[in-house]
């Protein structure tokens, strides 16, 4: 089976986003009609990540992140200047006969979101799922029986494999209800506006009506900035309302839906070739204070 086979059968798999479709999926280095030898699943194409790729004789990295340093992700450099750390990047996969293929519109455009999915499946959260989702674009789990907001903590940094986490919050504090909830940063998901009764609200807005009404008492967030639910949550506690935050960081955050993609890409090419998950590693190491 070619790579460039196995690559339709992921479109295939996959929601069609349309003959116009001109975002960031696709080869970023490779000749994809080769035969394959191998997939590596991993959430992003790090020079280490490529290198077990090598270790493991597979010759399709399958990635959901970008491969440039650049946001747009396209295969070439085009800034206006040098970037050598790309370009031995580049040519280590080049020289293995590695093609690095993306995957990021795709699977969340899928139905149910296939990084979320992984993330729920593998945090045993997925048979939790509240009835009613009430968080935009995010999950709103029910768990079964509280759970300190420390132990949930340490499953996380556990099952991610991660050094550690930020969070905010008090540890000991039971949670029965959390949401892993969408990137909080200015106009995602939901653009800063004025409704037509001249209220404001955006995505950030709406995560804290949540917490308000909706009995949210923790949420993990994608990317965060620190002056809207940051600050409310952190205000929440000091005023006697115990509620917290849990900050895994981006690629930690989708990290266990790159380990999905091994479950249903060895189904999609029935079992053909060897599939392996490779952890991309968690990218921060944390000083403790003195």
């Amino acid at each position: 089976m070619t790579i460039q086979e196995i690559i339709n059968k992921t479109l295939e798999y996959h929601p069609d986003l349309g003959p116009d479709y001109n975002g960031c999926d696709g080869i970023k280095t490779g000749d994809p009609q080769m035969e394959c030898t191998g997939i590596v699943s991993s959430l992003v194409p790090t020079a280490e990540v490529i290198q077990k790729t090598i270790e493991l004789g597979a010759n399709l990295l399958y990635v959901h992140e970008p491969t440039s340093y650049l946001t747009p992700d396209l295969p070439n450099w085009d800034a206006d200047f040098a970037c050598s750390v790309y370009e031995d990047k580049l040519r280590l996969a080049r020289e293995h006969g590695i093609v690095i293929c993306r995957d990021h519109d795709h699977m969340h455009a899928h139905r149910p979101d296939s990084i979320f999915t992984g993330v729920l499946k593998y945090m045993g959260w997925l048979p939790y799922l509240a009835d009613r989702q009430t968080i935009p674009f995010g999950f709103v789990i029910d768990l079964p029986d509280p759970r300190k907001l420390r132990d949930i903590n340490q499953d996380l940094i556990r099952i991610i494999g991660m050094h550690g986490l930020r969070y905010i919050g008090d540890p000991d504090k039971e949670i029965r209800r959390l949401s892993v909830a969408g990137h909080i940063y200015p106009d995602a998901f939901i653009p800063a506006h004025y409704t037509e009764n001249g209220s404001y609200t955006d995505y950030a807005t709406e995560i804290i009506r949540c917490m308000e009404e909706e009995g949210v008492e923790c949420i993990l967030p994608g990317e965060v900035i620190e002056w809207t639910v940051l600050s409310y949550i952190r205000d929440a506690n000091t005023l006697g309302r115990s509620l917290s935050c849990i900050n895994v960081g981006h690629f930690n955050w989708e990290e266990l839906g790159a380990r999905y993609a091994a479950d249903w890409l060895k189904d999609l090419v029935d079992y053909s070739v060897p599939v392996t998950y490779v952890p991309t590693g968690d990218l921060w190491d944390f000083q403790l204070a003195k």
